[in-house]
């Protein structure tokens, strides 16, 4: 017999993969940098807010809206290694290497849908 809250409580403890992540828009090359500690539920969330029309970063919404979904491409650039301590915290390490990435990309303005950073 299966016990389903035992499975459950497995899955809940799984990692999932995590990192810094890369939505591309393939028509003009404008790019947005994220990061999630659940990649692949991220990627289904994005997709489905896009594809709704309801994503809150009103440009790529616009852009997304404008082109379609297929000029839009979903990769993972970077991923975070888990610990062996199952209850650490990666909300830092997750922030200091998507601003990493940003800073590296800089996916501002023409290139990008990102804010830029106000560093005070």
């Amino acid at each position: 017999m299966i016990d389903k809250k035992e499975i459950r409580r497995q899955y809940k403890q799984t990692i999932q993969p995590m990192g810094v992540y890369r939505i591309t828009n393939t028509a003009n090359g404008k790019i947005f940098i994220g990061s999630s500690k659940n990649l692949t539920g991220t990627f289904n969330s994005l997709r489905f807010q896009l594809e709704l029309g309801s994503y809150r970063n009103k440009e790529l919404q616009a852009d997304f809206t404008a082109f379609g979904k297929e000029k839009f491409s979903f990769d993972v650039v970077d991923y975070l290694e888990p610990k062996e301590d199952p209850s650490y915290n990666y909300t830092k390490d997750l922030e200091m290497l998507e601003e990493m990435w940003v800073e590296k990309l800089k996916p501002f303005g023409d290139k990008g849908y990102n804010n830029i950073p106000n560093h005070t």
